[in-house]
C-alpha cells in the first residue's frame, strides 16, 4: 500500500507553512517550536514531500517552502529517517522532476542533491542512470528538471563522480552532456556546459580522456554558440574557456586566435555577467608564460575594451549612492570587513632600504572599491590591465597613452574617474615609461583631489598612492609638499569614502617618505588627531593604521614632548573606552605597538596600564582556551587574536622601553604565560611569543635566564621551516639568547645547531629566514666556537652568500665575529669556499677596528699559507670590484 496523508495532519502542516511566511517574529518562534515537535514523527517528512510534489492546488511558494523545510530536515536528521520514508521521498523526487513549475523543479533538484550529498550516491544506484535517461525525454520540463538536478549534483559531488567508489559514472555522463551542447533550448545548452565545467578545474579523468573531443566540441560550438541568444549559455562558454586555460592551455594553443577574438567580443557583452566571465580570461591568460606571444597582436583591440570596462556602470553609481557629505552617518556593522592582524616577523636591515618584509607575508593590496566588495566588471578590467601592464611593461603605453589624454581631461566625471583608475592600474608595470609624463600628471591628479565629485576625489587618492615612490624621489617642494597638504585636507573630507581612501593613501606615502616627513610632523599630527573626533567606526580603524605607520616611518623623531602631548591623549582615551572583548582593540594595540617602539622613553608615562592590560588579555585568552579544551560543549573557543596582538604590543614595549621594562616584568607573571604561549597549537601565537622572547632577552635578560632550560627545547622544536614565520622568530630568539648566555649556551648547541645547518642548506628558503639563520649560527659559534666550528664546511658557503647584502649593523657584527673565531679553531673548514668568505668580508662598509683586524689576520694568514704565486692564481678568479676592495681595505 502506498503512503497516504491523514487529512487532519495535512491541514496542520499546511497551516504551519502559511504561518512560517508571516513576518511576525512571535509567530516565527512558534513555528520553530512546532517544527521541532513535528520532527519527532517520522512520517512528518512524508507530508512535506507530499505537499511539494502532489498538492497542485496549493500556491507554488507554499509548496516550494515545504520542500525547503524537508531539505533542512534531510541535512540535519537524514540518518534517522525510517527506510520507508527515505524511499518514498526519493521516489517522489524522481517522479516529479518534470513538474511544470520551474520553481518546484528547482526545489526538487535541491532536495535530490542534498540527499545525494548525505553519502547517498552509493546507496541510490538508480539516481544517476535515471536522471541521465530522463534527459532524453520529449517533454521539455522533464529534460530541464533532470539537467537542473544533475548540475547541482555535479557542483556538490564532483570528486565522487570521478571516483572508483561509483564505478566512474562520468565516463558515461560527460559524452552524454556533450551531446546537449547543440540542444535547441538555451536553458538546456546552458545546463550541459555548466555540468561539464564542474569537472575542468578538478581535471576529472573522464574529461581529460575526452579532452580533445571536448575542446573540439567546445571550439566548434563556440562559433555556433558565439552569439548564442541566451546570456547564461554565453557565460558558461566563457567560464569553460577560462578554466581550460588554467588546466590545459597546451590544447587551446592551436585555437587561440579564434578564442581571443571570441573573448574580445564577449568582454563587451551587453550582459554584465557575461562580460565579467569573459574578462576573467585576460586575468588568467596574463599568468601564463605564453601570454606575451599570444596577446601581442591583439593589444590594439583589447586595451580600449578593458579601459572601457573600468567605468562605473549606471547600477554601480546607484548602488554607491555617494552622498557628498555623509561623515555624520554612523557605520553599520556590515560596512566593516574583518581585519587580520599581521604578527611580528623579525627582519634585518638591507642595503638600500629598511628591513624587507618576509617573503611569506602576503601584501594586501586594498582595492579602491571596497564598498562594492562584489567582484564586478570594473574591478576585473582594472585587475586585468594591472597584470597585463606587468607582463608587457612599457610596450603597453603606445596603446594607452592616446586614450589616457582624452579620459583624464574629460568633462564627464564618470569618464574622467575611469581615466584616473587606468593611471593607477598601470603604475606598477609601466612605471619606467610613465616617468616622463609624471611632472605634468601628478599636479593634475593633485588638483583632482579637490574635484566636486567624491568618487573622483577618492580614486585620485588611490592613484596618487601608486606613484608615491616617484613623488618621494623628487625634491620635496616639487610634489611631496603639495601632495601631502592636499591629502591631509582629504583626510578631513566630509565624505567617508574619501576619508578612507585618503587615509590609506597617506599610509602608503608615509612608508615611502619615512624621515622626509619629519619637518611636517606637527602639521600631520594636528590633522590625524582632529580626524579622531570626526571619524565613524570603520575609518577610525584605518586612522589607527595611518598613525602606526607614521610612527614606524619617523621612528624616534616622534619622541618630542609637543608631539607626545598631541598624540597620546586621544589614543589613551580610546584605549580606556574599549572593553577587553572588543575587536577594535586589535588595530589600536597594533598602533600603540608602533608608537611605543618609536617613542622609546617618551612612552614611559603610559606604559604601566598598557603593559598590565596586555598581560591580562594573554591570561584571559589562555584561561578561556583551557576551559574550551576541557569542556568544548560548555565553553566557546577563544579568539586568539587578542593574545597575539597583546604579545606583539608587549614586544613593542620591550623594544621601545629597553631596560625600563624590567620593573614591569618583575611585577608580573609574563614568563609563566610566555611558556604556555610558546607551546600553543596556533602558529601565529608561537610566532609572536618567540618575537617577545627575543625582545625580553635584549631588554631584561635577568628575568629570562632562569627559564632557559625549559625554553630551549621548545625553541628547538620550532625550527621547522614549514612554518616560515614561526621558524624565523625562533631562530632569531636563539641568536639573542646566545649573545646573553655566552659560554653557558654550550649544553643547548646540540639541540639547535643541526636544524639550523639543515635550514641554511635548504633550496628555496625565503631570504629573511636564511639571513636570520646565518646570524644565529654565527652568534652560536661566537659564544661556543669549539662546539660549532667542526661543522664549518657544512654551512660556510650559504652563510656567506646570505649575509653579503645586509647592511652593517650589530647583528651582522656579532655573526661575523663568530665566523672569524670559528675559522681560528677550524681553518680547514673554510678552505674550499674561501672566495665566498672574501666576498662576504668585502660587503662591509665600515667594520669596527677590532673586527677589521680579525678580517686582516685571516686574509693575510691564508695568503701566507698558500704562497704568493697560488694567491695570485686564486685572486685572478675575483670579480674586478672585489679585487679592488680587498686590495684597498686589507692590502691583499
Amino acid at each position: 500500500m502506498e503512503w497516504q496523508p491523514d487529512e487532519q495532519g495535512l491541514q496542520q502542516v499546511l497551516q504551519l507553512l502559511k504561518d512560517s511566511q508571516s513576518p511576525n517574529t512571535v509567530t516565527q518562534r512558534a513555528v520553530q517550536q512546532k517544527l521541532e515537535q513535528l520532527n519527532q514523527f517520522p512520517d512528518f517528512n512524508n507530508y512535506l514531500i507530499f505537499v511539494l510534489t502532489r498538492l497542485k492546488s496549493e500556491d507554488e511558494p507554499t509548496r516550494s517552502l515545504s520542500g525547503l523545510i524537508l531539505k533542512n530536515n534531510v541535512k540535519a536528521h537524514y540518518q534517522n529517517f525510517p527506510p520507508a520514508v527515505a524511499d518514498f521521498i526519493k521516489q517522489e523526487c524522481l517522479n516529479n522532476i518534470g513538474d511544470p513549475s520551474p520553481l518546484i523543479r528547482a526545489t526538487i533538484g535541491i532536495l535530490i542533491t542534498t540527499i545525494a550529498s548525505k553519502g547517498e550516491l552509493q546507496t541510490w544506484p538508480e539516481l544517476l542512470p535515471q536522471l541521465c535517461n530522463l534527459l532524453n525525454s520529449e517533454d521539455y520540463n522533464t529534460c530541464e528538471g533532470s539537467f537542473g538536478a544533475l548540475q547541482k549534483i555535479c557542483e556538490d559531488s564532483s570528486e565522487l563522480l570521478d571516483s572508483d567508489a561509483l564505478n566512474r559514472p562520468l565516463n558515461i555522463m560527460i559524452p552524454k552532456f556533450l551531446q546537449f551542447f547543440k540542444h535547441c533550448s538555451p536553458k538546456i545548452r546552458s545546463h550541459a556546459i555548466a555540468c561539464v565545467n564542474q569537472f575542468i578545474i578538478g581535471r576529472a579523468q573522464a574529461l581529460m580522456d575526452n579532452i580533445d573531443t571536448f575542446i573540439e566540441v567546445t571550439t566548434l560550438f563556440l562559433f555556433a554558440l558565439a552569439a548564442d541568444e541566451d546570456s547564461e549559455v554565453r557565460k558558461n562558454v566563457c567560464r569553460a574557456l577560462v578554466m581550460l586555460l588554467e588546466v590545459r592551455i597546451d590544447r587551446l594553443i592551436p585555437h587561440m586566435h579564434s578564442i581571443i577574438q571570441y573573448m574580445l567580443q564577449r568582454t563587451q557583452d551587453p550582459d554584465e555577467n557575461v562580460a565579467l566571465e569573459a574578462c576573467e580570461f585576460w586575468l588568467t591568460l596574463a599568468e601564463q608564460p605564453i601570454c606575451k606571444e599570444m596577446l601581442s597582436g591583439h593589444l590594439v583591440q583589447l586595451i580600449p575594451i578593458l579601459v572601457n570596462g573600468m567605468k562605473y556602470s549606471e547600477i554601480d553609481i546607484i548602488l554607491l549612492k555617494v552622498k557628498s557629505e555623509d561623515e555624520a552617518v554612523p557605520d553599520s556593522d556590515q560596512d566593516i570587513k574583518p581585519r587580520f592582524h599581521k604578527s611580528r616577523t623579525v627582519t634585518l636591515q638591507h642595503e638600500g632600504g629598511e628591513g624587507e618584509e618576509g617573503e611569506d607575508i602576503e601584501e594586501d593590496d586594498d582595492d579602491d572599491d571596497d564598498t562594492l566588495s562584489d567582484w564586478n566588471l570594473r574591478k576585473c578590467s582594472a585587475a586585468a590591465l594591472d597584470v597585463l601592464a606587468n607582463v608587457f611593461r612599457d610596450e603597453l603605453l603606445p596603446h594607452l597613452l592616446p586614450l589616457l589624454k582624452g579620459l583624464l581631461f574629460h568633462p564627464d566625471w564618470v569618464i574622467k574617474e575611469s581615466g584616473i583608475l587606468v593611471l593607477g592600474a598601470i603604475a606598477e608595470g609601466c612605471m619606467q615609461g610613465m616617468v616622463p609624463y609624471l611632472p605634468e600628471l601628478i599636479p593634475h591628479l593633485i588638483q583632482c583631489l579637490c574635484d566636486k565629485k567624491a568618487l573622483v576625489r577618492s580614486i585620485a587618492c588611490w592613484t596618487l598612492s601608486r606613484y608615491a615612490h616617484w613623488v618621494v624621489s623628487q625634491p620635496p617642494d616639487s610634489y611631496l609638499k603639495p601632495l601631502m597638504t592636499e591629502l591631509l585636507k582629504r583626510i578631513l573630507d566630509g565624505n567617508k569614502r574619501v576619508q578612507e581612501a585618503a587615509c590609506s593613501a597617506f599610509a602608503t606615502l608615509e612608508e615611502e617618505a619615512c624621515t622626509e616627513l619629519v619637518p611636517y610632523l606637527s602639521f600631520i599630527l594636528d590633522t590625524l588627531v582632529f580626524a579622531f573626533g570626526k571619524y565613524q567606526h570603520k575609518n577610525l580603524l584605518i586612522l589607527y593604521d595611518a598613525i602606526g605607520t607614521l610612527a614606524d616611518s619617523v621612528g624616534h623623531h616622534l619622541n618630542q614632548p609637543e608631539y607626545i602631548q598631541k598624540l597620546m591623549p586621544p589614543l589613551i582615551a580610546k584605549w580606556n573606552e574599549l572593553k577587553d572583548e572588543d575587536k577594535d582593540l586589535f588595530p589600536l594595540l597594533e598602533c600603540l605597538s608602533s608608537v611605543a617602539t618609536a617613542l622609546q622613553s617618551g612612552f614611559l608615562p603610559y606604559c604601566e596600564p598598557v603593559y598590565q592590560r596586555c598581560v591580562t588579555l594573554v591570561q584571559k585568552t589562555l584561561a578561556q582556551a583551557m576551559m574550551y579544551n576541557q569542556h568544548p560543549d560548555q565553553y566557546e573557543a577563544p579568539d586568539k587574536d587578542f593574545m597575539i596582538v597583546a604579545l606583539d604590543l608587549l614586544s613593542g614595549l620591550a623594544e621601545g622601553l629597553g631596560g625600563n621594562v624590567e620593573q614591569l616584568v618583575a611585577r608580573s607573571n609574563i614568563m609563566t604565560l610566555l611558556f604556555q604561549c610558546m607551546q600553543d597549537t596556533m602558529p601565529e601565537v608561537r610566532q609572536s611569543s618567540f618575537a617577545l622572547l627575543g625582545d625580553l632577552t635584549k631588554a631584561c635578560f635577568l628575568h629570562v635566564k632562569p627559564c632557559i632550560a625549559e625554553f630551549m627545547p621548545i625553541l628547538g622544536l620550532n625550527l621547522n621551516p614549514e612554518f616560515i614565520s614561526v621558524c624565523n622568530n625562533a631562530t632569531w630568539a636563539i641568536g639573542e639568547i646566545s649573545m646573553q648566555m655566552g659560554a653557558e649556551m654550550q649544553p643547548y648547541v646540540g639541540m639547535v645547531l643541526p636544524h639550523l645547518v639543515e635550514i641554511i642548506n635548504r633550496p628555496n628558503t625565503p631570504k629573511t629566514l636564511l639571513e636570520n639563520t646565518a646570524i644565529t649560527i654565527g652568534r652560536l659559534g661566537y659564544v661556543c666556537p669549539q662546539e660549532v666550528a667542526p661543522q664549518l664546511q657544512h654551512f660556510i658557503r650559504p652563510w656567506c652568500t646570505s649575509l653579503r647584502n645586509i647592511r652593517d649593523n650589530e647583528e651582522k657584527d656579532s655573526a661575523f665575529r663568530g665566523i672569524c673565531v670559528m675559522i681560528g679553531v677550524n681553518p680547514a673548514g673554510v678552505v674550499q669556499d674561501f672566495i665566498f668568505f672574501c666576498d662576504a668580508v668585502a660587503s662591509w662598509v665600515n667594520p669596527k677596528d677590532d673586527l677589521r683586524e680579525m678580517f686582516y689576520k685571516i686574509l693575510h694568514g691564508f695568503k701566507d699559507q698558500v704562497g704568493e704565486e697560488n694567491w695570485q692564481q686564486f685572486s685572478e678568479q675575483f670579480p674586478p670590484l672585489l679585487k679592488e676592495r680587498l686590495s684597498a681595505c686589507y692590502g691583499v
